[in-house]
Order: structure tokens, then C-alpha cells, then sequence
């Protein structure tokens, strides 16, 4: 990808970027008589694609036309909106997976994402993908804080589907949630500070679906003295991409039933 260098001054780079993003398909030029400073600018990937990309994620089992219970799909879907780039998720009916999909996926699984007439899966290479290709605005996480709460999922699921109240399961999960309430304490309100991260995005989806399928399976939910977590979990929660990309709560019901009581 090509590169240009210019010369800007901080606030007139600033009030360009902004302009990017009130405008997306705007072009800024700048011009040479700004001298103050130098800095290398990705010439096309601030600009958003001229079409929507198409998503496939998992379609609701309970409500026809919406979204279903999938957290990896979430996470892709939070990506697109926080980054405000267009996309037309095509919904994928689990009971039938239309041919389409399995000549797109042969493993049949979701999200997949198509990048220049090919089809791509796994949501880490996804939102990699979206990173590097529009990092306007950047949501990397920092290598030292990306596996901050990266065991709650694990154990959540091990919890959830136990039936040996004596097992250490739940012991597991409070011991993780604990942890990631202290170091949410610390260095909140996300995990990467003050700004939203890709690492807040993935895990977003996944407490999500542990609040709601703990609450109905097993009438669990978080302890009131972790009160960082919480804090985090309704920051999350009311962002409006949030609300936008979470599925239904009787889906992620019925999507976590096998795994309950199979």
C-alpha cells in the first residue's frame, strides 16, 4: 500500500482526521507551507470501502430476521461499528446452512468476512484484518494488557455446564472475575485505560452471554462486591454498538442449552 509523507501541524492533522470521520468519504489535502511537523500517513486505509462488507454470523433461532447468539459474530460487528464502517450481515440459518455458506466456509462456522472477493474466517484475523486496513480510529490493545480476562470464557463454560456443585468450578470463575475487577480497578474503566480497545470487544460479548445464561441456568450472577466489573460490564453494555450487534436474550438461552444439558 502506498504511503505519502507530509508535513502538518498537530492541530491541523487533528482537524483533518476529524474531518475523516464526520465525513467519510471526504479527501483532505494538506499543503506544503505547514513545516511544524512530520508524520507518515496511510493514504487509503482512513478512507471507509465504497461497499458494505458482507458478514455472515449466526441467525436467531427464535426471532426470524435477527441476529443470533453467536459472541465471536458480536465481536466482529463491534469492530465494523466502532471503526463506522458499512456492512451487510447475511444471516446463516444453523438448522440449514445454505450452500452458499459451506462453498464460503467448508468448516461451516461463523463469522466469515469477505476481503477483496474472498472469504475469510476466525474472528482474531478478522478484526486483525480491519485493524490494518482501516486503524482509524485504533483499537489495538497493547500486547501486555491482550490476554486480560482472556480465562472468564473458559471457565465461565465449565462452570455452566458442571453438576457437581463441589467441583471447583465455580470457585474458578470468581477467582478470574476477581481478578479482572482488580485490575479493572487500577487501570479502567477499560482495559487498555480511558478508550475502548479490540481486547474489550471480545471479552464484551462473552460476559454478556455469562450474565444471561448463568442467570438462567443456574439463578448465578456476579457478586455486588465486584464493583469494578460491574462498572465495566454496564459500560459495555450501553455503548450504542453494543446494543446494536447483542443478540436476543432467549437466544443466547437456547444457543448455551446443548452445552446445559447435553
Amino acid at each position: 500500500m502506498s504511503t505519502a509523507r507530509v508535513q502538518v501541524s498537530a492541530c491541523a492533522f487533528s482537524a483533518a482526521v476529524n474531518n475523516l470521520r464526520l465525513r467519510p468519504t471526504a479527501v483532505v489535502s494538506f499543503t506544503n507551507h505547514f513545516r511544524k511537523k512530520s508524520l507518515r500517513v496511510v493514504s487509503m486505509s482512513s478512507v471507509p470501502p465504497s461497499q458494505p462488507f458482507e458478514i455472515a454470523v449466526k441467525a436467531s433461532v427464535t426471532t426470524p430476521n435477527r441476529l443470533g447468539d453467536c459472541p465471536f459474530c458480536q465481536r466482529v460487528l463491534l469492530t465494523l461499528e466502532e471503526k463506522n464502517l458499512p456492512y451487510e450481515p447475511k444471516l446463516v440459518d444453523f438448522s440449514n446452512r445454505p450452500e452458499w455458506f459451506l462453498k464460503a466456509n467448508p468448516d461451516g462456522k461463523v463469522p466469515v468476512v469477505k476481503f477483496d472477493e474472498k472469504w475469510v474466517p476466525d474472528s482474531d484475523v478478522i478484526t486483525q484484518t480491519l485493524e490494518e486496513k482501516y486503524p482509524i480510529p485504533p483499537l489495538v490493545t497493547p500486547p501486555e494488557k491482550a490476554t486480560v480476562g482472556s480465562k472468564i470464557f473458559s471457565t465461565f463454560i465449565g462452570f455452566l455446564k458442571s453438576k457437581d456443585p463441589n467441583d471447583g468450578t465455580e470457585q474458578a470463575l470468581l477467582s478470574e472475575l476477581s481478578s479482572f475487577n482488580d485490575y479493572i480497578k487500577e487501570n479502567g474503566p477499560y482495559i487498555n485505560g480511558n478508550e475502548i480497545s479490540a481486547a474489550d470487544l471480545s471479552l464484551g460479548p462473552k460476559l454478556y452471554h455469562l450474565e444471561i445464561a448463568l442467570g438462567h441456568y443456574k439463578k448465578w450472577t456476579v457478586p455486588d462486591s465486584l464493583t469494578s466489573l460491574k462498572a465495566y460490564t454496564k459500560a459495555i453494555f450501553s455503548r450504542e454498538s453494543f446494543i446494536k450487534t447483542s443478540a436476543q436474550p432467549q437466544d443466547v438461552i437456547e444457543g448455551w442449552r446443548p452445552k446445559v444439558e447435553g
